[in-house]
C-alpha cells in the first residue's frame, strides 16, 4: 500500500496541474478570442479537457490508494489505469472537436489574421507547460504512478500544441494575405499530436491492466537480490505485476531438497523480507519453494 507521504505528494502534484491548467485555459481562451487566433482557442479547449482529466486523475489516485479489503484483497490499484483510460477519452474527444472546427473554418474561409501579441503570450505559456511536464513526469516516475505520468503527458502535449499554434500564428501574421488559414492548419497539426500522445499513454496503461510482462529489468534485480540470501541455491521463475503505485512479485526459489519444511519456510520468509526492505516499491512477495531434484 502507498504511504501517506507518497499519497500527499501525488495529490499535491495533481492539484498543481489543475490550478496551472485553469489559469492557462483562462489566458489562452481570452487572448485567443481577443487576438482572433483559432489555434489558440483550440489550445484552450484542449486545456479545458486537461482540467477535467486532472480531476479524473485525482479521483483515481484517491480510489487506487485505498487499503485492501475483503472484496479487494490486492487493493484498488487497478483503478489507476482505468482513470488513465478515462483521461485518454477526454483527450481524444477534445481532439475531434478541434479537428471539426478547424476543418470547417478552412473550407468556409472564415479565418482572420491573429494579433501580434498572441505570439508573446504563447511563448510564455510554452515555457510554463514544459516546466509542468518535467515536474509532474518526475513525480510520476518516483511514485510509479501511470495516471500521474498520463497527466505529465497532457502537459507535454499542451506544450507541443502551443508550439504548433505559435508557428501557425507566426506564419499567418508574417505571411500576409493568403496565409490566414495557417492558424487552423496549426490547430489540425495539434490534433495529430493529441491523438499520438493518447496512444503513448494508452499502451502502458493497457499493459498494466492486462498484467503484461513489462518489467524485465526489475525482474533481474529481484532475482539478483534473492540469490544473495543464505539457503537460496538459485532463483527460478519470477513474475511481476503492477497495482497502482506498487508491485506484486511471484518468485520461485530453489533450495536444498534435503532440508526440512520449516527451514525452507524460513528461507522463503527471509527472501520476502529482504526484497521488501531493498525495494520500497514492492507491496508483497509470494515465494514458491522448489527443492533440488534427487540425483
Amino acid at each position: 500500500m502507498i504511504s501517506k507521504e507518497e499519497k500527499r505528494k501525488a495529490f499535491k502534484t495533481t492539484w498543481l496541474s489543475i490550478i496551472g491548467n485553469i489559469l492557462l485555459t483562462v489566458i489562452k481562451g481570452t487572448v485567443g478570442v481577443l487576438g482572433n487566433s483559432q489555434a489558440m482557442i483550440a489550445d484552450a479547449i484542449e486545456s479545458c479537457a486537461d482540467i477535467i482529466s486532472s480531476f479524473v486523475v485525482l479521483v483515481g489516485l484517491n480510489i487506487s490508494t485505498k487499503a485492501p479489503d475483503n472484496n479487494h484483497p490486492y487493493g484498488h490499484g487497478k483503478f489507476e489505469p482505468i482513470a488513465t483510460f478515462i483521461t485518454i477519452g477526454f483527450l481524444v474527444t477534445s481532439a475531434l472537436v478541434i479537428a471539426e472546427q478547424s476543418i470547417s473554418r478552412i473550407i468556409e474561409g472564415t479565418n482572420q489574421t491573429p494579433s501580434h501579441y498572441t505570439l508573446y503570450v504563447l511563448g510564455f505559456i510554452i515555457l510554463i507547460k514544459y516546466g509542468l511536464y518535467r515536474y509532474v513526469k518526475k513525480r510520476g516516475k518516483l511514485l510509479n504512478s501511470s495516471s500521474l505520468e498520463a497527466d505529465a503527458g497532457h502537459h507535454r502535449s499542451d506544450a507541443m500544441i502551443s508550439l504548433s499554434a505559435f508557428m501557425g500564428i507566426g506564419i499567418s501574421i508574417f505571411g500576409g494575405e493568403g496565409y490566414e488559414t495557417a492558424d487552423s492548419w496549426a490547430a489540425l497539426f495539434a490534433v495529430g499530436i493529441i491523438l499520438f500522445n493518447s496512444y503513448l499513454l494508452f499502451r502502458p496503461a493497457f499493459g498494466e491492466i492486462m498484467d503484461e510482462n513489462l518489467y524485465d529489468d526489475f525482474i533481474d534485480k529481484v532475482k539478483q537480490e534473492s540469490q544473495k540470501i543464505e539457503g537460496v541455491i538459485a532463483p527460478e521463475k519470477c513474475f511481476i505485476r503492477k497495482m497502482g503505485f506498487k508491485f506484486y512479485v511471484d518468485l520461485h526459489i530453489i533450495v536444498d531438497g534435503e532440508i526440512s519444511v520449516r527451514e525452507g519456510h524460513d528461507i522463503a520468509h527471509h527472501v520476502k523480507d529482504s526484497l521488501k526492505a531493498d525495494f520500497n516499491e514492492i507491496a508483497d512477495v509470494l515465494i514458491h519453494v522448489e527443492p533440488t531434484s534427487k540425483t
